[in-house]
């Protein structure tokens, strides 16, 4: 059973996870704005720390940014605490193995985002790079070597895309949620369209991750990812698709800051 003081910090807990979708939310629509002016011609696609600093740069807010960074690090707590804990059940099967990878690693990525979205504010500025995944790709490589590291991560992102895939299609969200049976009809069209959407996206960028290891080529990043997408026949047309999916991904993380069960009691 728990104690009351276990008890009080779960419930101190889970407003921190919430802004923490929140904040997710906020930088996919960001995201998905990038992606949108890419496709009409008038600006380029960028990626996460992009999304960070326009946030930060356009409102010159501090405000904002200790909201982001607070945020963004109760994301990536409760990612750690999802993965290590398994509090949504995966299990020890390569499916769930593979999921909870996926998490660990997000939780490293906006761990990333948090620290740079601090530098920006208060550290004299943020480094350079293409994204919080380079921060993850990074530290894999110190480790195991840059082509070994591309390759590994190519695998975690195509288990993390089809999981997010499955996700979809199987409605596996749903059972993450607690709303009304109305709200989640709703819930179902930003769920679907996003988590297909983020599936595809981490496809390509599992591609360019595995082109690297082969090729010795450059970074792979989301920026990188959007960038081939516009480089392909009817670029702009899935620019837009792209865009439409970012945000529907974005609405759906409001979804969960808001809908979902946050049962850090289970860890």
């Amino acid at each position: 059973m728990n104690t009351p003081d276990k008890q009080d910090m779960h419930e101190a807990f889970r407003p921190f996870a919430r802004a923490g979708y929140a904040a997710r939310g906020l930088v996919y629509t960001v995201l998905a704005f990038f992606a949108a002016t890419a496709a009409l011609g008038t600006g380029e696609g960028g990626d996460t720390r992009d999304a960070i600093r326009f946030l930060t740069d356009t409102t010159a807010s501090d405000i904002l940014s200790l909201v982001l960074v607070v945020s963004l690090a109760g994301y990536a707590l409760w990612r750690v605490i999802q993965s290590v804990f398994d509090t949504d059940d995966h299990g020890y099967k390569p499916t769930g193995l593979v999921i909870r990878a996926g998490l660990l690693a997000s939780a490293f990525t906006y761990g990333v985002l948090t620290l740079f979205t601090f530098s920006l504010r208060w550290g004299g500025g943020g480094s350079s790079g293409s994204s919080g995944g380079e921060g993850f790709s990074g530290f894999i490589a110190s480790i195991a070597g840059a082509q070994l590291a591309a390759t590994l991560i190519a695998a975690v992102f195509t288990g993390v895309a089809f999981a997010h895939i499955w996700k979809a299609v199987r409605r596996k969200y749903r059972e993450h949620f607690k709303a009304s049976e109305q709200v989640m009809q709703y819930v179902d069209i930003a769920a679907i369209g996003g988590l297909m959407a983020r599936g595809v996206i981490f496809l390509l960028i599992a591609y360019l991750f595995w082109r690297q290891g082969v090729s010795d080529s450059d970074q792979a990043s989301l920026s990188d990812a959007l960038d081939f997408i516009a480089g392909l026949p009817f670029g702009r047309w899935l620019l837009g698709a792209t865009a439409l999916g970012l945000l529907l991904f974005a609405i759906y993380s409001f979804c969960e800051a808001i809908w979902r069960r946050i049962n850090v009691e289970d860890a």
